[in-house]
């Protein structure tokens, strides 16, 4: 019997609506009926505007300050006030939402609606199961919930953090963070010459830190192609466009705006230089595809950049020192295969198809 699954998520950033709408396709591919909701907006705009517009501006502007709440939240009690505060803005109308919609299951993808539908289950307003899908491979403190069934994690590392926290081990998959399926599937389109290829990202808003990144490239002393992807910052593609009208006769640039073939783009490159969001770091591995960081939004990609350093999986320079660390991979590769090694052994248990029967197993109904 198909069911009625309810996901919520939210637009701060574009990973948690990405691992939504990619669960979204495929339990409707198995049947069911899905509703998956961004959980501001149904509170109102207002809400909406603050919670997503405040996250742009504090992540690109003032990135330290967005750090420095981070950690502070990252505490019991500070992160049960914010809690709160959420759950006073939200609850009545997510409860309305659930009566209305009367889903089978709920599945949440982002950490400030975990306390929402687990303070729902507690006082007795709902009795539905309740998967939280963790996005980035420490937990924060805002996903620790008692009346949480299961969780599905990227990592380990990722489940330590919660057992940590007081969560009970079996509640724990180590499925993976959901992608989109184009990034599981083995292809064949790879490039047809042996120019080192580097794949240059900055998230969804495209940072501005990018634009370091390049120059350093374009003064590496080795022949490279650079694909450098913006995102939605049409300013920052602007700006590369007329900056880099012509490049280095050793090097090649392509740059793009927002684009949705990121799995072939990963296909074809050697690296890949980029912020450590979750869903770019899972999107990276899953295509085996070593990370190097010279940039983060501090706060959880700082702690993704510091498990995939400690995974040797990835490579944390400064940002000046890019075409040195770029020059050696190039001349030794033998550092990138054993890199890719450690991705490998580290992808062995995730899997899609696990965290789609977790789905259908508790279902209710």
């Amino acid at each position: 019997m198909n069911k009625r699954i309810l996901i919520l998520t939210a637009a701060t950033g574009q990973g948690h609506n990405s691992v939504a709408y990619s669960l979204k396709k495929e339990l409707e591919l198995q049947g069911n009926d899905v509703n998956c909701i961004e959980s501001f907006r149904v509170t109102g705009d207002k809400l909406d505007k603050f919670m997503t517009g405040g996250y742009e501006i504090l992540a690109t502007k003032t990135p330290s300050l967005f750090g420095l709440l981070y950690k502070v939240s990252n505490h019991k009690l500070t992160s049960h006030g914010i809690n709160k505060l959420i759950e006073k803005c939200t609850k009545e109308d997510i409860l309305k939402t659930i009566e209305e919609y009367k889903p089978n299951l709920i599945i949440s993808t982002h950490p400030l609606l975990v306390s929402v539908v687990a303070s729902l289950k507690n006082d007795g307003s709902i009795n539905v199961p309740f998967i939280s899908v963790v996005t980035d491979y420490k937990a924060h403190r805002a996903y620790v919930e008692e009346n949480v069934d299961a969780y599905v994690v990227g990592s380990d590392y990722t489940k330590e953090s919660l057992v940590d926290n007081g969560i009970e081990e079996k509640k724990i998959h180590t499925f993976g963070i959901p992608v989109k399926r184009d990034f599981l599937k083995t292809t064949t389109n790879h490039k047809n010459d042996d120019l080192f290829t580097i794949l240059l990202m900055g998230g969804s808003m495209g940072l501005k830190s990018m634009k370091k990144a390049l120059k350093r490239l374009m003064l590496a002393s080795v022949s490279l192609r650079v694909i450098a992807v913006c995102g939605n910052n049409e300013v920052l593609k602007n700006q590369l466009e007329s900056i880099y009208s012509s490049v280095p006769l050793d090097k090649e640039l392509v740059v793009l705006g927002y684009t949705n073939n990121i799995p072939d783009l990963m296909d074809i490159s050697d690296v890949i230089i980029t912020k450590p969001g979750g869903i770019t770091v899972t999107e990276a591995l899953t295509k085996k595809l070593p990370l190097i960081i010279p940039y983060y939004i501090p706060g959880q990609e700082e702690e993704n950049a510091r498990y995939l350093l400690s995974e040797n999986i990835a490579i944390c320079p400064d940002i000046d020192e890019i075409d040195e660390i770029i020059t050696n991979l190039v001349r030794d590769k033998e550092k990138l295969n054993r890199m890719r090694i450690n991705i490998e052994k580290l992808s062995q248990n995730v899997s899609l198809e696990n965290t789609l029967a977790l789905v259908k197993t508790l279902s209710v109904g």
